[in-house]
């Protein structure tokens, strides 16, 4: 079976091709600059013989047809035909209380997409675009929603109601959603399994620490906490996010002459990582910074992991039990010292780390980085959203 992949944002199309008899990658792809006279696509087989090609202008349409056209080309393409695809998985952001799960795409599944436009305007749209291509250029191939809401759907009341009026939940639709499900849910599942636990038993804390960064709570493999909230500014320090913050703050910079667009530009855009250390959202420059000195860039280090340490220790208190911490997301997965000094931050609870297996464990490795009499297990654990969009596609197609 061969499954779609697709994750469409408001000026590009990712993508990739799976064979899901090993779910291996047959085909991997960017469109970039969709909606210009400059759109470019990227497609790059397994095999190699990567090709870069302009597009002219090209919609989401026309670049959706470039794509399976190349898919199918005889001297670059993986597949003989179009008919080949079983299936297309398309990755959507949105669909609030309406699907805990993937959905097989039909009308009311659009409908809610539609629906969720203004709680998530810069994605469900460009999504539902995606969506529409790939139906007009395979009317007759299953389509799937895989929603990064649906693994946080199961949080109870307690968790993502919040203290509003009612009113400002019932009429406005006013709680807190959480995102990157899709990526909490493949790695807890990874998780059960090097744990050799049932998927429905494991009780973890799973940290995706990228530029955008969310943490989760999973009591018997559902989710039961998160950091994020209405929208993804919540929850920790990020790259370009304030994470949390005294709302009081907003109507503050208000009376001192900030328009609302100001604010949001900068506590979503300027603020986080790069907000307080001057230097950059990027990690690797952060530490580059802080070897050279620089204060600031200390300062949002500590931070940054003064801030997850804290969501860790609340979540262990909610939790029945804890088989693992995971780490995932670009910083997760690659960043040595920032794991170390998390490690260190969670010293009080008895995390003891162990520094050469910490060491060995990045560019897409596996593996505990806390000694085997560590209070608490930190394991990292490489996301892979793409496939977990397949396998729920090929699940249900």
């Amino acid at each position: 079976m061969k499954i779609f992949v697709v994750n469409c944002g408001s000026s590009s199309i990712k993508y990739k091709v799976y064979d899901m008899t090993d779910e291996s990658v047959l085909a991997s792809g960017l469109v970039e600059r969709v909606g210009s006279d400059e759109a470019v696509l990227t497609h790059e087989p397994a095999g190699g013989g990567r090709q870069t090609v302009p597009l002219g202008h090209a919609d989401h349409n026309k670049a959706m047809r470039d794509v399976l056209a190349r898919l199918t080309d005889p001297d670059v393409g993986v597949l003989d035909s179009l008919e080949e695809i079983a299936g297309v998985g398309h990755r959507v952001v949105h669909a609030g209380e309406r699907y805990s799960e993937s959905a097989r795409i039909d009308q009311a599944v659009i409908d809610v997409i539609e629906d969720h436009f203004p709680l998530s305007p810069l994605h469900n749209p460009a999504n539902l675009a995606g969506i529409r291509a790939s139906i007009a250029a395979m009317p007759d191939t299953p389509q799937v929603a895989v929603f990064d809401t649906a693994f946080l759907a199961t949080l109870p009341r307690t968790a993502w109601m919040y203290p509003v009026p009612m009113e400002w939940y019932e009429k406005h639709r006013v709680r807190r959603y959480g995102f990157h499900g899709t990526s909490h849910k493949y790695v807890t599942r990874q998780a059960a399994a090097l744990l050799d636990r049932p998927a429905d038993e494991v009780n973890l804390i799973t940290c995706h620490l990228g530029n955008g960064a969310s943490i989760t709570a999973v009591a018997g493999g559902h989710a039961v906490d998160h950091s994020m909230g209405m929208t993804p500014l919540a929850g920790v320090m990020m790259g370009t996010r304030c994470g949390d913050l005294d709302p009081a703050i907003i109507f503050y910079m208000l009376q001192e002459g900030f328009s609302a667009e100001q604010i949001d530009n900068a506590l979503n855009k300027k603020a986080g990582i790069l907000g307080v250390s001057g230097v950059s959202n990027d990690m690797r420059d952060l530490l580059a910074a802080c070897d050279s000195g620089n204060e600031r860039a200390h300062l949002a280090l500590d931070m940054y992991v003064y801030r997850i340490a804290k969501y860790i220790g609340a979540y262990r208190a909610i939790l029945p039990a804890l088989d693992a911490v995971v780490l995932t997301g670009g910083i997760g997965e690659n960043s040595v010292p920032t794991r170390a000094a998390l490690c260190a931050r969670l010293a009080g609870l008895g995390v003891i780390l162990d520094g050469q297996a910490n060491a060995a464990t990045t560019g897409g490795k596996t593996g505990r980085i806390t000694v085997d009499d560590s209070a608490m297990a930190i394991w990292v654990v490489p996301t892979n959203e793409e496939l977990m969009i397949a396998r729920d596609t090929a699940e249900l197609v």
